[in-house]
């Protein structure tokens, strides 16, 4: 039988392992600039890099998700982990663009694999309170994609490109923390049939189909306004106005840190005021804050992108509860959908932005990233949710 009670001692170490997998995923954008200089690369090859980072590890998640709901695969927990760390770790040392792209697909499908196997492993020890519980396995990536701009810009700052293979001392010490406490933690998993334990009928895939894909498609919107920030702050304020590298990495750290806080905070809300109306409600909030962002300069700046982190990033485990809802019966698949596929289309996203960049600047990149919250919003609108159980 699944615990009706939270298990916060699984979740804390998942969410480590969360974090610790994410690291490598959240430095990806900030280390282009730096890639773009070194190896004399044009904003749509560099945005092609955050694109083939984000189809790897994320939109195949779901047919990892697929192997997790099939074969209960445990041990892709550690295995996943250290691959994604390891692989980024050696980007500093491509000797050029192919080698660079290999490593950066490797490290991807490391966190492809982590990712559904966690997310499923997680909803076991979530108890009643489903979107409070996934908020504290969310946040440890949220930490993670936080750290890991601000990692890799100090790191490369004074150590050059290699220092990137210090990410490796993360991975290989929580890789052997997993291998010790893989038999307990995935006991659950194994063991409890989510058709069996819940005794939840399957919906009309019709019905579930349609609400799935307006989800995606609202999580899209979401995941092109983040991965656009993340990646055309550094870009503006390197590259553009000539600021310095460190200062750059400190704004994207500030706008992941308080997204990280936003997702642990925005769990609770979103069992309290409802998963649909929170997701609602981050969308029309988002909005103005880019605007004010572009209007601004200064130390507002810094006030205004903590902000739109703290609202913006608040519904990644939400939005992962509502997906499990509409699916309960394949929740590795529903995960990988929601964090995978969903998630990824924001290296499209990037790839489009980039083009843009490069015909028209990176001022005009960003005022195309303050209109999709309102697309966002409007595709939520008719999400069917919560769904009806037949």
């Amino acid at each position: 039988m699944e615990n009706k009670k939270m298990d916060k001692k699984a979740l804390s170490l998942l969410s480590l392992g969360h974090m610790v997998t994410d690291i490598n995923q959240g430095a990806v954008p900030v280390l282009l600039p730096f890639i773009k200089e070194a190896l004399h690369i044009s904003y749509t090859k560099a945005g092609f890099i955050l694109l083939l980072a984000n189809m790897t590890s994320s939109i195949i998640q779901p047919a990892f998700g697929h192997l997790s709901d099939r074969y209960s695969q445990g041990w892709f927990l550690p295995g996943g982990l250290l691959l994604a760390c390891i692989a980024f770790s050696l980007t500093g040392f491509a000797w050029n663009y192919e080698v660079l792209l290999l490593l950066v697909v490797l490290s991807g499908i490391g966190v492809a694999t982590f990712h559904p196997e966690g997310y499923r492993t997680a909803h076991f020890f979530t108890g009643q309170r489903k979107a409070t519980g996934m908020a504290i396995f969310s946040v440890g990536g949220n930490l993670g994609f936080s750290l890991g701009p601000i990692m890799v810009t100090y790191l490369v700052s004074y150590y050059g490109l290699k220092g990137t293979g210090l990410f490796s001392i993360p991975g290989v010490i929580t890789f052997f923390l997993f291998l010790f406490s893989l038999k307990w933690l995935t006991s659950p998993a194994r063991s409890s049939p989510i058709a069996q334990h819940e005794g939840i009928k399957p919906q009309a895939p019709s019905r579930n189909g349609r609400g799935l894909l307006l989800l995606i498609l609202a999580v899209t919107m979401r995941s092109w306004i983040q991965m656009g920030l993340m990646t055309f702050i550094p870009f503006y304020y390197i590259n553009y106005l000539k600021g310095e590298a460190i200062y750059a990495g400190k704004l994207v750290f500030i706008f992941l840190v308080t997204g990280a806080i936003g997702a642990l905070i925005g769990g609770p809300l979103a069992d309290r005021w409802g998963h649909k109306n929170f997701f609602l409600i981050t969308m029309g909030i988002t909005f103005p804050l880019i605007l004010a962002f572009l209007k601004f300069s200064g130390w507002p700046v810094i006030v205004i992108l903590g902000l739109s982190g703290l609202v913006l990033v608040s519904t990644f485990s939400v939005t992962v509860v509502m997906a499990q809802e509409m699916f309960p019966h394949n929740l590795g698949i529903a995960s990988g959908l929601m964090v995978g596929f969903a998630i990824g289309t924001g290296g499209i996203g990037v790839t489009l932005l980039g083009y843009l960049a490069d015909l028209w600047g990176v001022p005009f990149a960003l005022k195309t990233i303050a209109l999709m919250p309102v697309i966002g919003f409007l595709i939520a609108l008719f999400i069917p949710y919560p769904p009806k159980r037949t």
